[in-house]
């Protein structure tokens, strides 16, 4: 299995070669050369299937140049401190099910990938005897579970930019709190797709990125998205009987586009999907895009600070590998597009946007902080669930797009706990935190706060990258 550029300038790299890139050097995003299949008696042999076992032979599809007991035995170290079911399914009725992806350390679905990725890095470094400097860019649960999956590892540093005062005040403090001397934390002035742009343009000046020896874990890396996969398998495993085929609907709160195109490699793979329902807040440029076909991002002043904060994003970085596959993967298309971007603040594929739902399944609904308070109430009141603000967004969209018969999985984004404040708004009740979270709330916290300026981002990296 080789890996090319959506914009069509890289030289086909295996799976290690890929995730140590980061971003492509042509500016592109690492893109399968064939989209490996699962036909209907290999997924039904691993019905039986343990996660990691599971994350075994569905990430053996991608990353063929690893030797099999080598990734067998991170599969099984990156899932090993979660519960046994590592993904637990639960009902909370009108024929919906979440999808428990909040149950790694930091209680946030990017927990799922980034324990994998950070095995898969310290091997792939080790294995090249080399160092790799990681700089990133978080809305609020990518930046925790990074820096909590690459803490201590002596060949990573880990450089996290963050929206100053964009954040909830429980994802501040899980990542702020971590004193590793590795972990490098950085508040931007400005809001994520600021943070976003300076880790873009760092990237896509290759001089630097190979004198600082620079890496990405935002969803660019593509071992988050083939990660990512991995609980689509594991899901439809668990919603459907031997019986089959069932198609099931997925919906995804989404922000970056990550989670959702996990999904839509999933069913490009062979998976029986019927629909990817993308929930958006009140950002949301991705269902404009998938309800006209017209892509036009927002600047920063218009980037809204919502009550679900880590989908506060006006720009997103995984539509690229979507549009690839949208243009009949003709990177020339994909270069123009985002030219088009640049020059005009927008590009028009409204021929295509029939295709969004006929051919590929995705369509789209966005959700508002009155919608998200009614729907955590709603489940509440109705099974006891408490779920948090993001997934309320995925519960309320996905309630637009039941059917008879076909099971509708909603994608858990985190515990209700990392966002307690808009918890107690919408049904007036004060989590409990364990000593450990309460700990952590009252830990000190270290972090470097900066302007939204490139060259003193530069310095900074400089001066406390690894060599």
């Amino acid at each position: 299995m080789q890996f090319i550029s959506t914009r069509g300038g890289m030289e086909p790299l295996p799976y290690s070669d890929t995730l140590l890139e980061g971003l492509a050097p042509d500016g592109g995003l690492a893109v399968p050369e064939e989209m490996p299949q699962v036909d209907a008696a290999t997924l039904e042999s691993w019905r039986g299937l343990s996660y990691p076992e599971l994350a075994t032979e569905v990430l053996g599809l991608f990353a063929t140049d690893i030797p099999r007991d080598d990734l067998a035995m991170m599969c099984a170290d990156a899932y090993a401190d979660f519960p046994e079911a590592v993904v637990p399914l639960r009902s909370i009725g009108e024929g919906i099910t979440l999808v428990g992806l909040s149950e790694g350390p930091t209680l946030a679905f990017k927990d799922m990938a980034m324990q994998f990725l950070g095995q898969v890095l310290e091997y792939a470094l080790e294995q090249r005897d080399s160092v790799l400097n990681i700089v990133g860019a978080t809305s609020g649960d990518t930046g925790s579970a990074a820096e909590h999956a690459l803490r201590g590892k002596a060949r990573v540093s880990v450089f996290m930019l963050s929206p100053q005062g964009r954040m909830s005040s429980f994802q501040r403090a899980q990542m702020f709190s971590i004193d590793d001397e590795n972990v490098h934390n950085i508040a931007v002035e400005g809001v994520f797709d600021d943070c976003q742009n300076l880790v873009k343009s760092l990237a896509g000046d290759l001089e630097f990125k190979r004198a600082q020896h620079l890496g990405a874990v935002n969803s660019i890396n593509l071992a988050r998205i083939t990660a990512q996969v991995v609980y689509y398998f594991w899901a439809w495993l668990r919603a459907t009987d031997a019986d089959g085929p069932v198609e099931v609907s997925f919906t995804v709160p989404s922000g970056n586009f990550g989670n959702i195109l996990s999904g839509f490699f999933a069913k490009q793979m062979g998976l029986p999907i019927r629909r990817l329902v993308l929930a958006a807040n009140e950002n949301n440029v991705l269902d404009e895009f998938f309800r006209t076909g017209i892509y036009r991002p927002r600047a920063a002043a218009q980037t809204l600070a919502t009550s679900s904060p880590s989908m506060d994003i006006s720009k997103a970085s995984n539509l690229e590998r979507f549009i690839f596959d949208l243009v009949g993967r003709d990177p020339r298309r994909v270069v123009t597009a985002w030219r088009e971007l640049d020059e005009q603040g927008h590009f028009d594929l409204s021929a295509e946007q029939p295709r969004f739902e006929g051919e590929f399944g995705i369509v789209s609904g966005t959700s508002t902080h009155a919608d998200r308070l009614a729907t955590i109430r709603s489940v509440y009141e109705a099974s006891g669930e408490i779920i948090d603000p993001h997934t309320a967004d995925g519960v309320k969209v996905a309630r637009s797009y039941l059917e008879d018969g076909v099971p509708m999985l909603v994608l858990e984004t985190a515990k209700p706990q990392k966002f307690a404040e808009t918890i107690h708004e919408a049904i007036g009740i004060e989590l409990e935190f364990s000593p450990e979270l309460r700990q952590m709330l009252d830990a000190p916290q270290r972090v470097a706060e900066m302007p939204d300026d490139e060259p003193a981002l530069r310095s900074y990296i400089t001066k406390n990258a690894l060599h």
